[in-house]
Protein backbone atom coordinates (compact mmCIF):
# COMPACT_ATOMS: atom_id res chain seq x y z
CA UNK A 1 0.00 0.00 0.00
CA UNK A 2 2.55 2.87 1.37
CA UNK A 3 5.23 1.82 -2.22
CA UNK A 4 2.16 1.65 -4.33
CA UNK A 5 0.34 4.83 -3.09
CA UNK A 6 -2.70 3.12 -3.98
CA UNK A 7 -6.06 3.47 -1.27
CA UNK A 8 -6.61 0.62 0.67
CA UNK A 9 -10.23 -0.71 0.14
CA UNK A 10 -11.50 -2.89 3.04
CA UNK A 11 -14.53 -4.77 2.89
CA UNK A 12 -16.38 -7.94 5.36
CA UNK A 13 -18.68 -7.54 7.90
CA UNK A 14 -19.52 -5.24 10.33
CA UNK A 15 -17.40 -5.40 13.50
CA UNK A 16 -14.09 -7.56 12.38
CA UNK A 17 -11.88 -4.86 13.00
CA UNK A 18 -12.23 -2.75 9.84
CA UNK A 19 -11.63 0.70 11.41
CA UNK A 20 -9.26 -0.16 13.90
CA UNK A 21 -6.89 -1.38 11.38
CA UNK A 22 -7.04 2.28 9.65
CA UNK A 23 -6.42 3.49 13.40
CA UNK A 24 -3.65 1.15 14.12
CA UNK A 25 -1.97 2.21 11.05
CA UNK A 26 -1.88 5.96 12.03
CA UNK A 27 -0.30 4.38 15.32
CA UNK A 28 2.08 2.74 14.11
CA UNK A 29 3.28 5.01 11.62
CA UNK A 30 2.86 8.13 13.63
CA UNK A 31 0.46 9.94 11.19
CA UNK A 32 -2.38 12.13 12.27
CA UNK A 33 -6.14 10.32 11.34
CA UNK A 34 -8.56 11.98 9.68
CA UNK A 35 -11.85 10.64 9.60
CA UNK A 36 -14.80 10.95 6.89
CA UNK A 37 -17.92 8.65 8.06
CA UNK A 38 -20.16 8.26 5.21
CA UNK A 39 -24.42 8.62 5.51
CA UNK A 40 -26.98 8.54 3.14
CA UNK A 41 -27.37 11.88 2.02
CA UNK A 42 -24.11 13.32 2.14
CA UNK A 43 -23.14 15.67 -0.15
CA UNK A 44 -19.42 16.82 -0.99
CA UNK A 45 -19.81 19.86 1.06
CA UNK A 46 -19.42 17.76 4.42
CA UNK A 47 -16.68 15.53 2.63
CA UNK A 48 -14.32 18.15 0.09
CA UNK A 49 -15.13 21.52 1.40
CA UNK A 50 -17.17 24.57 2.11
CA UNK A 51 -17.10 28.32 2.14
CA UNK A 52 -17.70 29.85 5.09
CA UNK A 53 -20.23 32.47 3.64
CA UNK A 54 -20.69 33.93 7.31
CA UNK A 55 -17.69 35.11 7.80
CA UNK A 56 -16.97 36.31 4.33
CA UNK A 57 -20.26 38.67 4.90
CA UNK A 58 -18.28 39.62 8.44
CA UNK A 59 -15.65 41.12 6.06
CA UNK A 60 -18.06 43.11 3.45
CA UNK A 61 -19.52 44.67 6.37
CA UNK A 62 -16.14 45.84 7.74
CA UNK A 63 -14.69 47.26 4.68
CA UNK A 64 -17.85 48.33 3.43
CA UNK A 65 -16.18 52.01 4.02
CA UNK A 66 -12.97 50.77 1.70
CA UNK A 67 -15.07 49.73 -1.13
CA UNK A 68 -17.05 52.62 -1.26
CA UNK A 69 -13.44 54.54 -1.81
CA UNK A 70 -12.86 51.73 -4.47
CA UNK A 71 -15.69 52.56 -6.17
CA UNK A 72 -15.73 56.29 -5.92
CA UNK A 73 -14.18 57.22 -9.45
CA UNK A 74 -16.09 54.84 -11.61
CA UNK A 75 -18.07 56.44 -14.15
CA UNK A 76 -20.37 53.98 -15.40
CA UNK A 77 -21.96 50.95 -13.75
CA UNK A 78 -19.79 48.35 -15.68
CA UNK A 79 -16.70 50.35 -14.54
CA UNK A 80 -17.70 49.43 -11.12
CA UNK A 81 -18.30 45.55 -12.15
CA UNK A 82 -14.88 45.42 -13.11
CA UNK A 83 -13.36 47.50 -10.47
CA UNK A 84 -15.27 44.70 -8.34
CA UNK A 85 -13.98 41.61 -10.29
CA UNK A 86 -10.60 43.34 -9.85
CA UNK A 87 -10.68 42.49 -6.34
CA UNK A 88 -12.31 39.10 -5.58
CA UNK A 89 -9.09 37.24 -4.79
CA UNK A 90 -9.59 39.33 -1.52
CA UNK A 91 -13.08 37.16 -0.99
CA UNK A 92 -12.36 33.99 -2.70
CA UNK A 93 -9.32 32.89 -1.07
CA UNK A 94 -8.23 30.28 1.51
CA UNK A 95 -9.25 32.63 4.47
CA UNK A 96 -12.78 31.59 3.24
CA UNK A 97 -12.45 28.06 2.67
CA UNK A 98 -13.85 25.58 5.30
CA UNK A 99 -11.73 22.26 4.95
CA UNK A 100 -12.87 19.22 5.00
CA UNK A 101 -11.67 15.44 5.28
CA UNK A 102 -10.62 14.44 1.72
CA UNK A 103 -9.27 19.10 1.43
CA UNK A 104 -7.32 18.97 4.91
CA UNK A 105 -5.64 15.42 3.49
CA UNK A 106 -4.29 17.13 0.69
CA UNK A 107 -3.72 20.37 2.23
CA UNK A 108 -2.13 18.69 5.20
CA UNK A 109 1.91 19.80 5.62
CA UNK A 110 2.58 16.54 7.44
CA UNK A 111 1.51 13.23 5.92
CA UNK A 112 -1.96 11.78 7.06
CA UNK A 113 -3.85 8.69 7.54
CA UNK A 114 -7.32 9.62 5.93
CA UNK A 115 -10.17 6.66 7.07
CA UNK A 116 -13.44 6.75 4.64
CA UNK A 117 -15.23 4.83 6.60
CA UNK A 118 -18.52 3.11 5.97
CA UNK A 119 -18.28 4.08 2.04
CA UNK A 120 -21.31 1.77 0.84
CA UNK A 121 -23.92 3.73 3.30
CA UNK A 122 -23.20 7.25 0.99
CA UNK A 123 -24.81 7.76 -1.88
CA UNK A 124 -22.65 7.22 -5.82
CA UNK A 125 -23.11 10.67 -6.02
CA UNK A 126 -20.09 11.01 -3.32
CA UNK A 127 -18.19 8.23 -5.28
CA UNK A 128 -17.81 10.27 -7.54
CA UNK A 129 -16.32 13.36 -5.87
CA UNK A 130 -14.47 10.57 -4.57
CA UNK A 131 -12.36 9.49 -7.80
CA UNK A 132 -10.16 12.47 -7.82
CA UNK A 133 -8.61 12.31 -4.81
CA UNK A 134 -8.21 8.62 -4.88
CA UNK A 135 -6.79 8.81 -8.16
CA UNK A 136 -4.73 11.96 -8.11
CA UNK A 137 -4.24 12.94 -3.96
CA UNK A 138 -5.82 16.14 -5.45
CA UNK A 139 -9.20 18.56 -4.84
CA UNK A 140 -10.08 20.81 -7.28
CA UNK A 141 -12.15 24.20 -5.98
CA UNK A 142 -13.30 26.04 -8.84
CA UNK A 143 -12.89 29.40 -7.11
CA UNK A 144 -9.62 28.80 -6.24
CA UNK A 145 -8.14 25.93 -8.50
CA UNK A 146 -6.30 22.40 -7.74
CA UNK A 147 -5.01 21.26 -4.55
CA UNK A 148 -2.18 18.70 -4.83
CA UNK A 149 -1.50 17.06 -1.69
CA UNK A 150 2.82 17.69 -0.82
CA UNK A 151 2.99 14.24 0.86
CA UNK A 152 0.35 11.51 -0.16
CA UNK A 153 -1.62 10.54 2.71
CA UNK A 154 -2.32 6.33 3.39
CA UNK A 155 -6.03 5.92 2.54
CA UNK A 156 -8.30 3.24 3.87
CA UNK A 157 -11.64 2.97 2.39
CA UNK A 158 -14.02 0.37 4.31
CA UNK A 159 -17.51 -1.03 3.31
CA UNK A 160 -19.97 -3.45 5.21
CA UNK A 161 -21.77 -4.58 1.88
CA UNK A 162 -24.52 -3.03 2.09
CA UNK A 163 -24.45 -2.30 -1.10
CA UNK A 164 -22.28 -3.06 -4.18
CA UNK A 165 -19.96 -0.10 -4.81
CA UNK A 166 -19.17 1.19 -8.71
CA UNK A 167 -16.56 -0.09 -10.77
CA UNK A 168 -14.12 3.02 -10.78
CA UNK A 169 -14.35 3.19 -7.60
CA UNK A 170 -12.80 -0.42 -7.14
CA UNK A 171 -10.44 0.09 -9.96
CA UNK A 172 -8.63 2.74 -7.69
CA UNK A 173 -7.94 0.82 -4.65
CA UNK A 174 -6.31 -2.46 -3.51
CA UNK A 175 -8.88 -4.74 -2.13
CA UNK A 176 -8.79 -6.44 0.78
CA UNK A 177 -11.64 -8.59 2.56
CA UNK A 178 -11.79 -9.07 6.29
CA UNK A 179 -13.60 -12.44 7.93
CA UNK A 180 -13.97 -13.22 11.03
CA UNK A 181 -10.75 -14.17 12.50
CA UNK A 182 -10.30 -18.11 14.14
CA UNK A 183 -10.58 -19.08 17.70
CA UNK A 184 -7.28 -18.45 18.30
CA UNK A 185 -6.80 -15.03 17.29
CA UNK A 186 -9.90 -13.68 19.03
CA UNK A 187 -8.82 -15.07 21.98
CA UNK A 188 -5.44 -13.47 21.59
CA UNK A 189 -7.68 -9.75 20.24
CA UNK A 190 -9.38 -10.99 23.70
CA UNK A 191 -7.00 -10.96 26.34
CA UNK A 192 -5.14 -7.80 24.53
CA UNK A 193 -8.36 -5.76 25.60
CA UNK A 194 -7.50 -6.68 29.28
CA UNK A 195 -11.28 -7.65 30.22
CA UNK A 196 -10.49 -9.07 33.51
CA UNK A 197 -12.37 -12.13 32.67
CA UNK A 198 -10.48 -15.73 33.17
CA UNK A 199 -8.59 -17.04 31.10
CA UNK A 200 -10.57 -20.50 30.90
CA UNK A 201 -13.97 -18.40 30.60
CA UNK A 202 -12.71 -16.29 28.36
CA UNK A 203 -11.69 -19.23 25.77
CA UNK A 204 -15.41 -20.57 26.43
CA UNK A 205 -17.15 -17.70 25.99
CA UNK A 206 -14.97 -16.90 22.13
CA UNK A 207 -16.74 -20.82 21.37
CA UNK A 208 -19.97 -19.53 22.03
CA UNK A 209 -19.88 -16.77 20.13
CA UNK A 210 -18.50 -18.59 17.03
CA UNK A 211 -21.20 -21.16 17.81
CA UNK A 212 -23.80 -17.53 17.69
CA UNK A 213 -22.72 -16.75 14.28
CA UNK A 214 -23.52 -20.25 12.89
CA UNK A 215 -26.87 -19.43 13.60
CA UNK A 216 -29.61 -17.60 11.00
CA UNK A 217 -29.18 -14.10 13.28
CA UNK A 218 -30.18 -10.57 11.63
CA UNK A 219 -26.55 -9.19 13.03
CA UNK A 220 -23.51 -11.89 14.11
CA UNK A 221 -21.64 -10.67 16.92
CA UNK A 222 -19.05 -9.27 16.08
CA UNK A 223 -15.44 -8.65 17.89
CA UNK A 224 -16.27 -5.89 19.89
CA UNK A 225 -19.41 -7.19 21.12
CA UNK A 226 -17.36 -10.52 22.58
CA UNK A 227 -15.26 -7.70 24.27
CA UNK A 228 -18.50 -6.23 25.77
CA UNK A 229 -19.50 -9.51 26.67
CA UNK A 230 -16.41 -10.66 28.57
CA UNK A 231 -15.94 -7.42 30.15
CA UNK A 232 -19.53 -7.32 31.61
CA UNK A 233 -18.99 -10.87 32.57
CA UNK A 234 -15.85 -9.82 34.43
CA UNK A 235 -18.26 -6.74 35.92
CA UNK A 236 -20.51 -9.39 37.19
CA UNK A 237 -18.16 -11.62 39.14
CA UNK A 238 -18.68 -14.26 36.30
CA UNK A 239 -15.64 -17.07 36.51
CA UNK A 240 -17.46 -20.10 35.06
CA UNK A 241 -19.99 -19.76 32.12
CA UNK A 242 -23.75 -21.47 32.26
CA UNK A 243 -26.63 -21.65 30.31
CA UNK A 244 -28.23 -18.69 32.89
CA UNK A 245 -25.68 -16.18 33.09
CA UNK A 246 -25.38 -16.22 29.47
CA UNK A 247 -29.38 -16.38 28.93
CA UNK A 248 -29.62 -13.17 31.41
CA UNK A 249 -26.60 -11.26 29.27
CA UNK A 250 -27.10 -12.40 25.45
CA UNK A 251 -28.44 -9.25 24.87
CA UNK A 252 -24.97 -7.40 24.98
CA UNK A 253 -24.37 -9.34 21.37
CA UNK A 254 -27.63 -9.89 20.36
CA UNK A 255 -29.05 -6.52 19.03
CA UNK A 256 -32.17 -7.70 17.61
CA UNK A 257 -35.57 -9.48 19.79
CA UNK A 258 -35.28 -12.23 17.09
CA UNK A 259 -31.64 -12.86 17.65
CA UNK A 260 -31.92 -12.65 21.15
CA UNK A 261 -34.14 -15.27 21.17
CA UNK A 262 -32.50 -17.51 18.41
CA UNK A 263 -29.53 -16.99 20.52
CA UNK A 264 -31.15 -18.28 24.15
CA UNK A 265 -32.61 -21.28 22.91
CA UNK A 266 -28.98 -22.80 21.30
CA UNK A 267 -27.23 -21.31 24.43
CA UNK A 268 -27.54 -24.50 26.44
CA UNK A 269 -26.50 -26.94 23.68
CA UNK A 270 -23.44 -24.48 23.19
CA UNK A 271 -22.23 -24.49 26.58
CA UNK A 272 -23.02 -28.29 27.58
CA UNK A 273 -23.84 -30.19 23.91
CA UNK A 274 -25.66 -33.15 26.19
CA UNK A 275 -27.89 -30.64 28.24
CA UNK A 276 -31.78 -31.20 27.76
CA UNK A 277 -33.18 -28.61 26.45
CA UNK A 278 -36.87 -27.36 28.34
CA UNK A 279 -40.04 -28.95 27.05
CA UNK A 280 -40.79 -24.88 26.24
CA UNK A 281 -37.85 -24.15 23.83
CA UNK A 282 -37.86 -27.84 22.29
CA UNK A 283 -41.96 -27.39 21.31
CA UNK A 284 -40.88 -23.99 19.96
CA UNK A 285 -37.59 -24.28 17.71
CA UNK A 286 -36.20 -26.86 15.63
CA UNK A 287 -37.93 -29.89 17.17
CA UNK A 288 -39.62 -32.68 14.77
CA UNK A 289 -43.88 -32.98 14.89
CA UNK A 290 -45.47 -34.98 12.82
CA UNK A 291 -49.45 -36.72 13.09
CA UNK A 292 -47.79 -39.60 13.16
CA UNK A 293 -45.39 -39.05 16.18
CA UNK A 294 -44.01 -36.71 18.62
CA UNK A 295 -40.05 -36.39 19.33
CA UNK A 296 -40.06 -34.93 22.97
CA UNK A 297 -37.09 -34.93 25.47
CA UNK A 298 -35.89 -38.14 22.96
CA UNK A 299 -38.60 -40.61 24.06
CA UNK A 300 -40.40 -40.74 20.65
CA UNK A 301 -44.61 -41.02 21.05
CA UNK A 302 -46.62 -42.53 18.71
CA UNK A 303 -50.23 -40.76 18.43
CA UNK A 304 -51.56 -43.42 16.16
CA UNK A 305 -50.67 -46.61 18.73
CA UNK A 306 -52.53 -44.36 21.57
CA UNK A 307 -55.29 -43.56 19.59
CA UNK A 308 -55.88 -47.69 19.18
CA UNK A 309 -55.23 -48.37 22.83
CA UNK A 310 -58.22 -45.76 23.15
CA UNK A 311 -60.58 -47.22 21.34
CA UNK A 312 -59.81 -50.43 22.27
CA UNK A 313 -60.56 -49.69 25.89
CA UNK A 314 -63.70 -48.20 24.38
CA UNK A 315 -64.66 -51.32 22.56
CA UNK A 316 -64.77 -53.21 26.02
CA UNK A 317 -67.37 -56.07 25.70
CA UNK A 318 -71.02 -55.30 27.57
CA UNK A 319 -70.20 -51.44 26.81
CA UNK A 320 -73.38 -51.52 23.68
CA UNK A 321 -76.69 -53.43 23.65
CA UNK A 322 -76.83 -56.46 21.39
CA UNK A 323 -78.07 -54.11 18.70
CA UNK A 324 -74.50 -52.31 18.00
CA UNK A 325 -72.21 -54.69 17.58
CA UNK A 326 -68.76 -53.99 19.40
CA UNK A 327 -65.58 -53.39 17.21
CA UNK A 328 -63.51 -56.47 16.82
CA UNK A 329 -66.03 -59.46 17.23
CA UNK A 330 -68.99 -60.42 15.27
CA UNK A 331 -72.12 -58.06 15.52
CA UNK A 332 -75.39 -59.41 16.58
CA UNK A 333 -78.63 -59.58 14.74
CA UNK A 334 -79.41 -56.42 13.06
CA UNK A 335 -81.89 -53.97 14.44
CA UNK A 336 -85.22 -54.17 12.90
CA UNK A 337 -85.63 -51.41 10.15
CA UNK A 338 -87.96 -48.43 11.01
CA UNK A 339 -90.96 -47.69 9.51
CA UNK A 340 -91.57 -44.68 7.19
CA UNK A 341 -95.36 -43.58 7.40
CA UNK A 342 -97.13 -42.58 4.10
CA UNK A 343 -96.88 -38.83 3.32
CA UNK A 344 -93.48 -38.41 5.16
CA UNK A 345 -91.46 -38.23 2.09
CA UNK A 346 -93.76 -36.25 0.67
CA UNK A 347 -93.33 -33.38 2.84
CA UNK A 348 -89.69 -34.07 2.55
CA UNK A 349 -89.43 -33.53 -1.03
CA UNK A 350 -92.13 -31.18 -1.27
CA UNK A 351 -91.29 -27.85 -3.36
CA UNK A 352 -90.29 -24.83 -1.40
CA UNK A 353 -92.99 -22.45 -0.85
CA UNK A 354 -91.22 -18.43 -0.52
CA UNK A 355 -88.04 -17.96 -1.02
CA UNK A 356 -86.89 -19.82 2.15
CA UNK A 357 -87.80 -23.39 4.03
CA UNK A 358 -89.11 -22.60 7.05
CA UNK A 359 -86.81 -23.99 10.10
CA UNK A 360 -88.88 -25.14 12.88
CA UNK A 361 -89.37 -22.94 16.10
Amino acid sequence: MSRLTKPLLLEGPAGVGKTELAKTLAAATGRRLLRLQCYEGQDETKALYEWDYGKQLLYTQILRDKAAELLADTATLEDAVDRIAGADSAFFNERFLAPRPLLEAVRSEEPVVLLVDEVDRADEALEAVLLEMLAEYQVSVPEIGTFVAKAPPYVVLTSNNTRDLSAALKRRCLHLFLKYPDADRELEILRSKDTGLDDAAAQRLVQIVRGLRGLDLRKAPSISETIDWARTLAVLGVSELDAEVLDDTVSVVAKYERDVQRSRDALPRLVDPNATVPASLDHDHGHTHSHGSHTHGGHTHDHEDDGRRVRAAKDAPGRHDDSFGARGGPAEAPAAPREVRSGQGARSFAPNRGSARRRPV
